[in-house]
């Protein structure tokens, strides 16, 4: 039996199970639950906005420090204790009576989504798979993209039948329950080299990195993408609508772009596995703006609008996985957590903020016609950023 053979190969589904449970349970719930705690509250929604993109806020500032932990003493002790703290909070979040509660609660949250989430799920990986981190990335991306179709109309069950506060409640006892033991079982880390030894070499390769102008440009590309990604994840629906197009066919188009999510890392890990991640990504940057040039065409053209959903979301899909692999296929796995939390800590932040921008271009242009304009143009920007980032043939940092 060879060394690939006698990998954990149990890890993939159980780190799949808990995204499905922390990305459901600490992302996606709260647009479903957000409504009835703003009326109960008796609080404006930007308030209530506001307190979740603190939570993600603080997890994109906390990425960096959490994936050098990772780097250094392996995922266990990091995703374990932030499975008790998303447990802690959520229970908290069921008991909120103030908005300062609602805001400790979401900061809390934030935390714990640095700990447990895909950053540091894929450095867990990135150390245990050796040369197949990559497909073990995609293969928990593609449990991770199901976390919306399980846990929109779940969260909206339990709201109907216990109401809001129990079913965060609900939630709270998942991630105890299940992600806790789960994430105690995680491998342990034993680096090659003494700690001594393994902290200064750390410290010094990511200084290294950090002084590198394609970093810089990477990830400045790939924050760009995530801003209107995240932009547009709000605003799609009324953007549609803005045109026309009936609110039952508006939600069909969005219907559509979770399963071509799913569907794009599917396309990754079977035709583009010995392509380089830095090559799909490109194609991946450029669907972006490609889709939204699709957004101006006439209404009586639907299938250019499922051509757009279609697009859209296996650009997105892909993405999640490029920003997964890209730093281990540049820079090694020695420093992955490190690198991929710095490259990390802007497109959460990004993704935070994507929204209240887009509401402002709004306000400026005077129309969904504008924004789309500026938003094509700020993808476009950052994909040309991505490609004109030089890569050599060989990595060798990433064939160790």
């Amino acid at each position: 039996m060879n060394a690939a053979d006698r990998k954990p190969i149990w890890l993939i589904p159980t780190l799949g199970l808990t995204q499905i449970i922390g990305w459901g349970s600490m992302f996606y719930a709260y647009g479903v639950l957000m409504q009835p705690m703003e009326a109960e509250l008796q609080t404006s929604r930007s308030v209530v906005v506001g307190a979740y993109s603190v939570a993600l806020l603080i997890s994109g500032c906390l990425s960096m420090l959490a994936g050098s932990i990772v780097d250094r003493i392996g995922g266990r002790l990091l995703m374990a204790a932030g499975s008790l703290l998303a447990a802690l909070m959520l229970a908290l979040l069921s008991n909120v009576h103030s908005v300062l509660t609602l805001y400790l609660a979401w900061a809390g949250i934030g935390v714990a989504m640095s700990a447990t989430l895909y950053q540091s799920a894929f450095a867990v990986l990135t150390q245990v798979f050796d040369n197949g981190y990559r497909r073990a990335i995609t293969m928990v991306t593609l449990f991770g993209g199901f976390a919306s179709t399980v846990f929109w109309p779940l969260t909206q069950a339990l709201s109907d039948h216990v109401g809001w506060r129990n079913t965060w409640l609900i939630f709270a006892a998942v991630n105890l329950l299940l992600c806790f033991p789960l994430h105690w079982r995680l491998p342990a880390f034993s680096p090659a080299v003494d700690a001594r030894t393994h902290r200064n070499t750390h410290k010094a390769g990511l200084a290294v990195v950090l002084r590198e102008r394609r970093f810089y440009l990477l990830t400045s590309a790939v924050t760009f993408n995530a801003l209107v990604f995240s932009a547009m994840s709000l605003h799609l629906m009324s953007i549609l609508q803005s045109k026309g197009i009936s609110p039952t066919h508006a939600a069909a188009i969005g219907a559509m772009i979770g399963p071509m999510q799913v569907l794009g890392r599917i396309l990754e890990t079977t035709f583009g596995r010995n392509t380089s991640s830095h090559k799909v990504g490109m194609i991946a940057m450029w669907l972006l703006p490609l889709a939204l040039a699709l957004l101006f065409a006439p209404t009586e053209w639907f299938v250019i609008y499922v051509f757009f959903a279609a697009m859209y979301g296996i650009g997105n899909g892909v993405m999640t996985i490029v920003r997964g692999t890209l730093p281990a296929e540049l820079y090694g796995r020695e420093i992955y957590g490190a690198v991929s939390g710095a490259m990390a800590a802007p497109v959460m932040i990004a993704i935070a903020a994507g929204p209240f921008v887009a509401s402002l271009l709004y306000s400026a242009t005077g129309g969904y016609t504008g924004t789309l304009l500026i938003l094509a143009a700020i993808c476009a920007f950052g994909a040309i950023l991505f490609s004109c980032t030089a890569v050599p043939a060989k990595q060798d940092a990433g064939t160790d």
